[in-house]
């Protein structure tokens, strides 16, 4: 068997994530993507046919983007010879992205690769109702003038009534339960209180805004519309955010006994993330600065009514297979799909009988500080592009690594559907 090779992050860019605000976004999914594209690529003197393939993360492209990867490819002055392909592993399209790259350049597939996720969620599409469906089925069939009259006749009002794709996309169709209600089903398994819930969010809003205000996040390349309006950070960051104001929000999936809000949960944005992954032989010979290293991967199955309990088992099978303890970890990424989804995870590692009994272990594993996760806040106050957020967490600890002369990271998310990701990283420096 060959030695796997090292895989390393050479470089990143990612654009500011929009909230959505009622109307479809001022970019297409590929707009985003290109931006974020382009501004990685021309920081490189490489040709661009020296690209092995492009791998984009993607949940769900427009109906004029279909197999978004090449499209975005081309886009960007790809050459044809040069293979794209598009993934989908919901909540994780970005980090599947990326761990399909890594693992090509690792096997000697490849040597250099493009990769990352987009989400334009303010474009969902709105879909028709079955009813809808077969009545146009069966007036485009009709063929004298007698069956077209009939076949109008049989129209109902009731037939305009809308397929929301962005709604149904966040329930799970299997147990019949929208992302919001796993949430709850954490927050009751584990205790954790509305009090929680909010203090978290605010914390991850007030993190956010510091590091924007700190230049940490130089990631960010600038979208312009076609309207001379420019976007150059995450515009749902709410700095004046507090526990007094989000106590005042309704619960939005169990209206009678719920805690999980609008406002400690993730925002539905559009936003796009690149990396560009290399062997060493392509760092070597188009002299490439190094972000990272990546060191392993791991994907994770679990009951979709807790989707959200994916990342510690996603992350307890690499904490093995290195022999790790907590402090081993000098920063963790894990995306915040909820606040509470969050803290479960916390808890459950903390938690002697759910180590032992869905984990596999023989003790709790610990807590993880709170001070070394997501210390530049998270998909609650800057949102939670599907496509996207498991390139963006890749890439931005591999800033926090650098920014703090830190070793070792570890970036998680959980997935609908019931699965988790996990990718760890060291900063070679």
């Amino acid at each position: 068997m060959t030695e796997k090779r090292d895989v390393f992050v050479v470089d990143g860019s990612r654009t500011p994530q929009l909230k959505a605000r009622g109307k479809p976004g001022p970019f297409s999914a590929s707009d985003l993507a290109v931006t974020a594209g382009r501004a990685l690529l021309l920081r490189h003197d490489f040709e661009l046919g020296e690209l092995d393939e492009v791998i984009l993360g993607c949940v769900n492209p427009s109906e004029d983007e279909a197999n978004i990867g090449r499209v975005v490819a081309l886009r960007l002055g790809v050459p044809q010879t040069v293979p794209a392909w598009t993934v989908q592993r919901n909540c994780a399209s970005g980090m599947q992205a990326i761990d399909s790259a890594y693992h090509n350049i690792a096997n000697g597939q490849s040597d250099m690769v493009l990769c990352g996720g987009v989400e334009a969620m303010s474009r969902a599409p709105l879909l028709y109702n079955s009813d809808m469906v077969h009545w146009l089925s069966g007036l485009m069939g009709a063929r004298t003038l007698g069956q077209r009259l009939s076949q109008f006749l049989r129209f109902r009002p009731r037939f305009l009534k809308p397929v929301i794709a962005l709604l149904r996309g966040l329930t799970d169709p299997v147990v019949g339960l929208n992302m919001g209600q796993t949430a709850e089903n954490i927050a009751t398994r584990f205790g954790i209180s509305r009090l929680q819930m909010d203090s978290f969010a605010v914390d991850s809003h007030l993190r956010l805004a510091a590091a924007h205000e700190a230049g940490y996040l130089d990631e960010i390349e600038v979208l312009y519309d076609g309207k001379g309006n420019y976007y150059d950070h995450d515009d749902g960051v709410r700095p004046d955010s507090s526990v007094e104001k989000l106590a005042k929000l309704r619960p939005a999936f169990d209206r009678k006994y719920g805690n999980v809000t609008a406002g400690n949960s993730a925002q539905i944005t559009d936003g796009a993330t690149f990396v560009l992954l290399a062997s060493e032989d392509a760092v070597k010979k188009y002299e490439l600065p190094v972000l990272a290293k990546i060191v392993d991967t791991q994907w994770a199955g679990l009951d979709p009514a807790v989707m959200g309990m994916g990342p510690v088992h996603a992350m307890t099978p690499i904490m093995n297979r290195h022999d790790f303890s907590i402090d081993d970890i000098d920063y963790w990424e894990i995306n915040e799909a909820f606040a509470t989804q969050v803290l479960g995870n916390i808890e459950a590692w903390k938690d002697d009988d759910y180590c032992k009994t869905e984990l596999g272990q023989k003790k709790a594993i610990g807590e993880i500080p709170h001070e070394r996760l997501n210390v530049d806040g998270g998909g609650v106050s800057r949102g939670h592009p599907v496509g996207a957020s498991g390139a963006r967490i890749v890439l931005h600890l591999t800033k926090v690594l650098k920014r703090n002369n830190a070793k070792r990271g570890m970036a998680s998310l959980c997935i609908g559907g019931g699965q988790g990701g996990a990718m760890l990283i060291e900063n070679v420096e």
